[in-house]
């Protein structure tokens, strides 16, 4: 059966797709001192393996938007799902930690496609407000996946060990490849597909970075992606190895993160009806710049993990809210290059979290101060950028 645009289904399917992603880097993340122990690595180097990890995601997206504008969506999306389930069962036999970093750049260049084109198919058929609501219903979707999957890596790694995690998230990207080939049409009408060769791929990015409102909602959405990211990455060493959690309880608490960010979307697909992409990216960034102080300010007056795990719920319900509308705003202006821009948005999103990751993990086990300084610096940046050069709301 097909799946038609507009159901709860498509909808569903759409947000698995962007929910490659946050399980490639949040169902493991659990495993991470496990996978040091067994490597002998510290943390640094184990946090390596999901920088690389989000590098190599980042810069894949360059070449999926711009390809999937020529060819269509459907076949680029299978290509990367190859990739992603060849890294993730790599990942099965690798001796050596840099090894496993290895595995892990090829599931993440795989990865890529799946999270550029759920954008670039929902700006295919939707637009403006709608489009914001569209992505807002995925976020709140896509969320259980990050509040979830902590949860469950926590579980599988303490019964079956670390490699069961890569072998669960092959197992995801399968049934998705198999949806992709048989139930999803392809969406983008071969009147709108655009040339693949070089020149023409940088004429769209120069297109892209010569707009001023695309580069303010791309200027939102990296800020507070890096907030975001530094609490993945630095997460699991702060609560884990500072506080004594034990995998399972730093699950929940990556779980309660998560359910923020779900109630976050559900009431920014709300929001936007009201007050506009515009107006719903302020408020979003008011709630960042909060929850980011306010764990700043409480790990230097009473540290503990409470001091940092109320606050990132609020954080994380600013994402909720954040990061759909900021997509949204950025792809709305520019249907015939849909893909480019998602992929742009995308790549660069991705680098600059990469780089809070490795900030921030080279601190985590000596302190939790690198991890929330950079929350905050992320919501305090968002919030100053969303409240500058007010214009009329879209």
């Amino acid at each position: 059966m097909k799946l038609a645009p507009g159901t709860a289904a498509f909808t569903v399917f759409l947000a698995s797709l962007t929910a490659v992603g946050p399980l490639s880097t949040d169902m493991y993340l659990p495993s991470l001192p496990a996978i040091g122990e067994d490597f002998n690595a510290d943390a640094g180097t184990v946090q390596l393996t999901l920088s690389t990890h989000l590098i190599a995601f980042a810069g894949s997206q360059l070449f999926y938007g711009p390809l999937s504008d020529r060819y269509g969506r459907r076949p680029v999306l299978l290509g990367g799902f190859l990739l992603f389930m060849a890294g993730c069962f790599a990942s099965l036999f690798v001796t050596s930690i840099e090894q496993l970093i290895l595995a892990r750049l090829l599931q993440a260049v795989g990865g890529g496609a799946s999270v550029v084109l759920a954008r670039a198919i929902v700006r295919d058929l939707f637009e403006g407000p709608e489009a914001g609501q569209m992505l807002a219903k995925m976020a709140a979707i896509m969320g259980l996946v990050p509040a979830l999957a902590p949860m469950l890596g926590g579980v599988v790694q303490d019964l079956y060990g670390w490699k069961a995690n890569f072998i669960a998230m092959g197992a995801f990207g399968a049934v998705l490849a198999l949806m992709v080939a048989v139930n999803l049409d392809e969406t983008l009408p071969r009147d709108r597909r655009q040339s693949a060769a070089p020149l023409s791929i940088l004429r769209s990015y120069r297109r892209l970075l010569a707009d001023r409102h695309f580069l303010k909602y791309l200027a939102i959405a990296t800020v507070a992606f890096c907030g975001l990211f530094a609490f993945v990455s630095g997460s699991s060493f702060v609560l884990q190895g500072l506080y004594g959690y034990s995998p399972i309880a730093y699950g929940l608490c990556f779980g309660a993160m998560a359910g923020g960010f779900v109630a976050g979307s559900l009431a920014g697909g709300r929001l936007v009806r009201r007050r506009g992409i515009d107006g719903t990216l302020r408020f979003g960034g008011f709630c960042a710049a909060l929850g980011g102080l306010l764990m700043l300010s409480g790990l230097f007056l009473t540290p503990s993990a409470m001091a940092i795990v109320l606050p990132v719920v609020i954080y994380g319900f600013s994402m909720g809210v954040t990061m759909p509308q900021a997509m949204a705003g950025a792809l709305t202006p520019f249907p015939d290059i849909a893909g480019t821009a998602s992929s742009l948005l995308g790549f660069l999103q991705s680098f600059a979290g990469a780089l809070a990751g490795l900030y921030v993990g080279y601190g985590a086990e000596a302190s939790a101060l690198p991890m929330a300084g950079t929350i905050a610096a992320g919501g305090v940046l968002s919030f100053v950028i969303a409240m500058s050069g007010r214009r009329k709301t879209i």
